[in-house]
């Protein structure tokens, strides 16, 4: 099975003239997938910083919505540029899949750094751990002949909108009651939810290989 996420938005047309205006411009995929490890590291830089005593704080805000999109946005073009795109390589797939696995966890971690308790950065380290535990046992599978499963309930790109929907609400939150517990609600949910997909991913693996 092919290392590819199943995702509609690969049909939109802007992004696929996009993927094609970047193959023009003489860029690679793996340029693209590396660059996601650079927006990543934004969005970290803006959550480490965003504090209601923060005299930039929606500046800071800006940074952390917008490095998760455009980390995403990296993920999608790469995948377009390699196969639509005829510009897949024999390294492709590590370039895939591990600045993926970085990405996560500088920014899980970077999000922690926001909460202000003693043990935000606890939670953070236990969240990015079990989401690079998700990758694993998808990759295991794979490495196993039983292909990719990419199912949930926190793969990767739900752990990226959870954290965007944990910004929007530590907006809001921010503005009438300057607190943080959007981002540990948010947290909570990236950990728990990426529990369940490893013990999900893990019960099918293992339905696979005794059928």
């Amino acid at each position: 099975m092919e290392n590819r996420r199943d995702l509609s938005s690969r049909d939109i047309g802007f992004f696929q003239k996009m993927g094609g205006t970047l193959v023009k411009l003489g860029l690679t995929p793996n340029q693209i997938s590396v660059m996601s490890v650079v927006f990543a590291a934004l969005s970290a830089y803006g959550f480490y910083h965003l504090s209601p005593d923060s005299s930039n704080v929606w500046l800071y805000w800006f940074l952390a919505f917008a490095g998760i999109q455009m980390r995403l946005f990296c993920n999608l073009i790469d995948g377009l540029m390699a196969i639509e795109g005829g510009k897949k390589t024999p390294a492709g797939e590590i370039f895939n899949d591990f600045p993926d696995r970085i990405s996560d966890v500088i920014i899980i971690l970077g999000a922690s750094l926001a909460i202000p308790y003693v043990w935000g950065k606890d939670l953070g380290w236990v969240a990015s751990v079990l989401a690079v535990f998700t990758a694993y046992i998808r990759v295991l599978g794979a490495a196993m002949g039983k292909g990719h499963d990419f199912r949930g309930p926190m793969a990767k790109q739900h752990r990226m909108f959870i954290l965007n929907v944990t910004l929007v609400a530590w907006m809001i939150e921010y503005y009438f009651t300057h607190t943080n517990y959007a981002l540990v609600s948010g947290m909570c949910v990236v950990a728990v939810g990426s529990l369940f997909t490893i013990i999900n991913r893990l019960r099918v693996l293992v339905g696979k290989l005794n059928s």
